[in-house]
């Protein structure tokens, strides 16, 4: 008896000692990779929003076992552990070209025109679609439009538009798809789709002489063959 005393006495003490060793971990540094939308601390308060989240191994049981935390614009995260109190936590955002109005409410689409975000808020460098004809929108499913390949313009053109390191507030699209960028006080007007990376490359070589200047520049007449073409520019009256 006396031994199994002795033997309970131990494996309490061990336990004791093991429960103290597992409390006592912490996370104390996590860093932040692939996020765009939202800060790093953010992010961090988002995820780690309790002592126990911030624990190391109940971190990672709970990485393990449950399913992460909802995070607008966030399709999801990993959690990569380096030791046991530094963490870095690594962002997989979903792809988002544009967003259009309906219903006094920001809807965010992909590259396919898929919603995959409902805000009541504009998020910055994320352009606003206008001219687009759709019916009822629904979150995760396609905006209801007869022509899809618009969003194959979308997706080029915003593409194009971040290699240049361009911020845009709105695009609208007209009728005949005509297309028109507005930037602060100047617009663009581009006309069809047709030599879009010219005329891109163009209005990104002619913006430092358009710097705050209001008005209208029309690249609808780009001629790829013809460097030293001037184009038309409106100022706002």
């Amino acid at each position: 008896m006396k031994k199994k005393h002795i033997g309970l006495s131990v494996l309490a003490a061990f336990g004791l000692v093991l429960g103290l060793t597992v409390a006592s971990l912490k996370v104390d540094e996590i860093t932040v990779s692939g996020n765009s939308h939202y800060t790093d601390e953010e992010l961090i308060e988002r995820i780690f929003q309790t002592s126990a989240d911030r624990n190391t191994v109940c971190c990672y049981i709970k990485d393990q076992i449950k399913e992460h935390q909802q995070i607008p614009f966030v399709e999801d995260y990993s959690l990569v552990f380096h030791s046991l109190s530094q963490v870095e936590v690594i962002v997989h955002e979903k792809s988002v070209v544009g967003y259009v109005s309906y219903m006094s409410s920001c809807m965010y689409f992909d590259k396919d025109g898929i919603i995959v975000e409902s805000t009541n808020g504009m998020i910055d460098g994320i352009p606003r679609i206008v001219g687009l004809e759709f019916g009822q929108i629904v979150l995760h499913q396609p905006i209801p439009v007869e022509d899809e390949d618009i969003f194959k313009d979308i997706l080029n053109l915003t593409q194009i538009l971040s290699v240049h390191e361009m911020k845009v507030d709105r695009i609208q699209f007209d009728k005949r798809r005509d297309t028109t960028l507005y930037m602060g006080d100047l617009v663009v007007f581009l006309g069809d789709h047709s030599d879009i990376d010219g005329k891109i490359l163009r209005l990104s070589n002619m913006l430092p002489q358009l710097e705050g200047l209001s008005g209208t520049l029309y690249l609808d007449t780009y001629d790829p063959t013809n460097a030293n073409m001037a184009y038309t520019f409106k100022r706002k009256s």
